[in-house]
C-alpha cells in the first residue's frame, strides 16, 4: 500500500495518471468535454491524477474549470515549475532570475525581428508572451480566433514556420541552455534545458508512486510532450484526441 495517507482511499494508491492539457483532455484551448469530465472523476476514485501543461494557471482554470485545483490530486503550470499538490501551492521556480535580463533581452530582440520577417496570412496580437517559468512564442499571435488557429495550423505544418525559427534560434544562441519545444496548433516554448514536463516529476517522487502514466498528444521528438513520453520514470500513451484519451481509459481501468 502506498505510504501516503491521502491516497489510501483510491483503490490503486500506487499509481498516478498524468494528462497534457491541449489535445489530451481538451481541443486546444478549448473547454473540456463532460465525456472527459465524467471518465477523470471515475478514474480519480481508482488512481491519483494530475495534469502537466505548459500554460499558466490561469489558461488551464479556463480549460478545466474553475475548480481544477480541487479536481486533480496535482496540478502542474508551466511544465511543473508552478506545482499544487491537492491544492496546496508547492515550491516554483523563475525563468527570468535564471536566465537574467541582459540574455533575456537579447533573445527578446532577436525572436521579434525574426517574426517581422516573416510572411503570414494573417497576424493577431500576442506574439511573445512572457510566463513565471518559460517564454511562448507564437509567429500568428495569441489572440488568434479558434478558426484562425487551425487554418495556421495547416500552414505552419506546410511550411514548418515554428520547425525553422526553432532552429534558427538555436543556432544563434547555442551556449543559452535552452531548450525550444513546439506545442499545440500556434506557438512553441523556450525554457532552460532540464524545465521541460519532467521537471514535474521531482513534485511526486516522495509520494513513491510505483507506476506513472502519462497521455499526450505531442509525443514526437521536438514536441512538447517527448520527454516525459520518453522518460523511463513513465508509461506513455500517445494520443490524438480527447476522444481518444477516454478510448485508452477505459482500456487500461474498466471505467463503468
Amino acid at each position: 500500500m502506498s505510504a501516503i495517507k491521502e491516497f489510501q482511499y483510491k483503490e490503486h494508491p500506487e499509481t498516478l495518471v498524468l494528462f497534457d492539457v491541449d489535445g489530451t483532455l481538451t481541443p486546444a484551448r478549448l473547454t473540456v468535454s463532460d465525456e472527459v469530465r465524467e471518465a477523470l472523476v471515475k478514474l480519480r476514485k481508482k488512481v491519483c491524477i494530475g495534469f502537466v501543461g505548459g500554460s499558466d494557471l490561469s489558461k488551464q482554470v479556463e480549460q478545466l474549470g474553475p475548480n481544477v485545483l480541487q479536481d486533480f490530486d496535482y496540478c502542474f503550470s508551466e511544465n511543473g515549475l508552478t506545482a499544487y499538490r491537492l491544492g496546496h501551492k508547492m515550491a516554483s521556480q523563475s525563468f527570468i532570475n535564471w536566465l537574467g535580463e541582459e540574455k533575456y533581452n537579447k533573445l527578446a530582440k532577436f525572436m521579434l525581428r525574426y517574426l517581422s520577417d516573416i510572411d503570414l496570412p494573417v497576424r493577431r496580437g500576442t506574439f511573445i508572451e512572457f510566463r513565471n517559468g518559460m517564454v511562448n512564442v507564437s509567429p500568428i499571435g495569441r489572440n488568434a480566433s479558434t478558426q484562425e488557429r487551425c487554418d495556421y495550423e495547416k500552414f505552419d505544418k506546410a511550411h514548418k514556420i515554428r520547425e525553422k525559427m526553432v532552429e534558427a534560434l538555436k543556432k544563434e544562441f547555442p551556449d543559452y541552455g535552452l531548450t525550444f519545444s513546439i506545442g499545440g496548433q500556434i506557438s512553441f516554448d523556450v525554457f532552460p534545458t532540464g524545465w521541460d514536463k519532467t521537471y514535474c516529476l521531482q513534485h511526486v517522487a516522495k509520494d513513491g508512486f510505483k507506476t506513472i502514466h502519462f497521455f499526450g498528444d505531442k509525443t514526437f521528438k521536438g514536441g512538447n510532450d517527448y520527454e516525459i513520453y520518453e522518460d523511463p520514470r513513465t508509461i506513455g500513451h500517445a494520443v490524438n484526441s480527447p476522444v481518444d484519451t477516454v478510448r485508452i481509459l477505459n482500456e487500461l481501468f474498466d471505467l463503468k
